[in-house]
């Protein structure tokens, strides 16, 4: 097996611009297929600017960015066929209020497969099955608590099967019990069904524990990559300011300053 092989997502030497200022430069990662990994920042850090990356969203304006064994295509018909293979659960769930609980999961085997109905609705059944949510299929996501939204949106994201998972703050707006519930699953389907995941957040302590890599990005850098472990023994000055939420330290929060100083 060659070292692409292993590796769900490679990027080398990755810069990502934006509106002519470099975001993101000078980029080297490694996700190990199978694994979870947590992309660590603050607000504004770059995280979100980082997965468009991985999905095609926003082209690399240097370096390269492998996923799942190719370069990201920028073809839209290749692209399109790439995104097949990847999961994404936003961060605000994305569901048609319009549509039951049942259909929104059923979504995209109707809109990028010709399989029969019976068996759009056995596959949306096992889905919500995996997420604890069969019993609620002909609900609507406005009478459902915002952590089961957020189950039905990974089971949505799940439909196709995708090998690479990926969360953007898949936290937000949950109070500790449905945070607990949501990592606990993230993990349990991360090993039951041999995904790779890469999850985007910023609430260290609740993601830390599933991870089997943590890297941290500031001040338009990778500043930290390693395990969890690592990363709470780190004595890096930016490390320690962001895991303790320190105001002042060398991860600077006034975005004018930066844009003067880039």
């Amino acid at each position: 097996m060659s070292v692409s092989d292993t590796n769900a997502v490679t990027l080398d030497g990755l810069r990502l611009d934006r509106g002519g200022r470099s975001i993101l430069r000078d980029i080297h990662l490694q996700v190990p297929t199978g694994s979870i990994t947590a992309v660590l920042g603050p607000s504004g850090s770059g995280k979100s600017t980082l997965l468009a990356a991985l999905t095609g969203e926003l082209p690399a304006s240097a370096g390269s960015v492998r996923v799942l064994g190719q370069a990201v295509p920028r073809r839209s018909r290749a692209l399109l066929e790439m995104r097949k293979s990847i999961g994404v659960l936003l961060q605000g769930n994305g569901l048609l209020t319009d549509l039951s609980v049942a259909d929104n999961v059923a979504l995209p085997l109707r809109t990028h497969t010709r399989l029969p109905e019976i068996l759009v609705r056995r596959l949306v059944d096992f889905k919500l099955n995996a997420v604890g949510l069969r019993a609620v299929a002909d609900a609507y996501p406005r009478e459902l608590s915002g952590g089961m939204a957020r189950r039905v949106a990974l089971a949505r994201a799940l439909a196709l099967d995708p090998p690479l998972m990926i969360y953007d703050e898949p936290l937000t707006g949950l109070d500790p019990i449905a945070s607990g519930v949501i990592m606990s699953l993230i993990q349990r389907l991360n090993d039951t069904l041999g995904l790779t995941s890469v999850i985007v957040s910023h609430h260290v302590h609740e993601t830390l524990p599933i991870c089997d890599q943590a890297v941290v990005i500031a001040n338009g850098g990778l500043v930290f990559a390693g395990t969890p472990q690592q990363l709470q023994a780190s004595d890096d000055p930016l490390v320690r300011q962001f895991l303790g939420g320190e105001p002042d330290g060398p991860i600077g929060f006034d975005a004018q300053a930066r844009t003067e100083a880039a």
